[in-house]
């Protein structure tokens, strides 16, 4: 029986320590035994299955802090058993739940389904959030102690901003005392109303009710804490609050780095995003803030919407996108024209965010769990929504050329995902 496999002539990349070599990972019994350039072994030995990577990359297993499922009670959008496919389809062996569920997840019961449910699906690691607020209705906090207790590596209410002052502070400082993070999503939504897009020309030449930038920078300004930014001047409040010594962190996602309000000319719902996309400046302004390190992660937001919520009229369509399985390809688009360098760009997918969220992944250290990722950075193809694990397809980049592919993903050693039987990009 194998209980060793060796992945050699690999182009090692760990970007915590800036590793960037031709080398080997060897595995044995789901972990990691030895890797790096001068990994040597026999391997005429019998329990050994080798593996030659001719060049191409493995990076530590992608962690993805931002990821909506159905399961709990709207299995028909998204199911964990769906989701954990689509994350290992993507080069993702860690993904966080948001806790915007049917119920909430908001308490103790709910937090082991998660976790239970994940296990017994088997291909990722699944984590969850816990509700800042009780239902998410941003009025009384969650019991925060019990639910870091139970398992919760954060507490937010989701794609809902936590609005009421009183509520953050609390929150904020009860978080500190359970060595835990508040994660917050920067919208004042007096300001939002009944916004669908980006405030501008391009609205104002669609007839569509805008969102003005400064609803995200008055709640970044106000919280200084973990926050998706869009804008060029909420990136420069994080950058400043950053040279000033304050603990804050912050994310992105691929398609707001890789479109802007233009996306969604025509009035393309698949484009329809909370925060939505913003100018060209502000897009190319995310990308400096992920080279420069303003921003510290990049998720996929995935967010699955079926038909009936998507092929509406633009100001009735449901927000959001799915983005799993096209968060490194698209990701790496950014890396190939020059916007940000190869380890930078893995960093904000794997080692911050585990950094972040006090995970145990993101690095390829000896002893720990064998989750990486294979991929061929160079391989071009286009991606091809109808072929998504993901039961909903709503991707704004259906079609869009790429260069980049997942070739396998490992989790605990094993194969989670094949390029070779099923193709996700072609």
């Amino acid at each position: 029986m194998l209980t060793r496999k060796l992945f050699k002539n690999a182009r090692l990349l760990d970007p915590a320590t800036e590793l960037d070599q031709i080398g080997s990972i060897l595995i044995r019994d789901g972990k990691i035994e030895d890797v790096g350039p001068k990994v040597f072994i026999d391997t005429t030995q019998e329990d050994i299955e080798v593996e030659d990577c001719a060049g191409k990359c493995i990076a530590p297993g992608l962690v993805d802090m931002r990821v909506a499922t159905g399961e709990p009670g709207s299995g028909h959008l998204e199911t964990l058993e769906t989701v954990s496919k689509a994350a290992a389809a993507g080069g993702v062996t860690t993904i966080v739940c948001l806790p915007n569920t049917e119920p909430v997840i908001d308490d103790m019961a709910l937090l082991e389904f998660i976790e239970r449910r994940g296990a017994e699906v088997g291909l990722i690691n699944v984590k969850s959030y816990a509700a800042a607020t009780n239902g998410t209705l941003g009025e009384e906090m969650s019991e925060l102690g019990l639910l870091r207790q139970a398992g919760a590596v954060g507490f937010t209410d989701g794609v809902k901003a936590i609005e009421h002052p009183m509520v953050m502070r609390r929150l904020l400082s009860y978080a500190t005392v359970f060595n835990s993070i508040i994660l917050q999503h920067p919208e004042v939504s007096d300001l939002v109303s009944d916004g669908v897009m980006s405030e501008g020309l391009t609205a104002t030449r669609l007839g569509l009710s805008g969102i003005p930038p400064v609803a995200e920078v008055i709640m970044i300004e106000r919280d200084l804490r973990l926050s998706r930014v869009t804008t060029r001047a909420g990136i420069d409040v994080i950058r400043k609050a950053k040279h000033s010594g304050l603990p804050v962190t912050c994310d992105t996602a691929p398609h707001y780095f890789a479109l802007n309000e233009d996306a969604v000319i025509d009035y393309r719902t698949f484009a329809k995003v909370s925060p939505p996309l913003r100018s060209e400046d502000d897009r190319v302004a995310v990308l400096e803030g992920i080279e420069d390190g303003t921003i510290d992660a990049i998720a996929s937001d995935h967010t699955p919407r079926d038909q009936d919520s998507k092929r509406l009229p633009f100001d009735q369509a449901a927000f959001g996108v799915v983005g799993l399985e096209t968060l490194l390809c698209v990701t790496l688009e950014a890396v190939h024209n020059g916007s940000i360098s190869l380890l930078t760009a893995l960093r904000a997918l794997t080692f911050n965010p585990s950094k972040i969220l006090d995970l145990e992944a993101g690095r390829p250290l000896s002893g720990r769990d064998a989750d990486f990722v294979l991929f061929d950075l160079e391989i071009a193809g286009s991606i091809e929504a109808e072929n998504f694990y993901s039961k909903c397809k709503n991707s704004p980049f259906d079609g869009r050329p790429v260069q980049g592919r997942v070739l396998k993903t490992i989790r605990n050693g094993k194969v989670v995902f094949d390029s070779n039987p099923i193709e996700q990009i072609k």
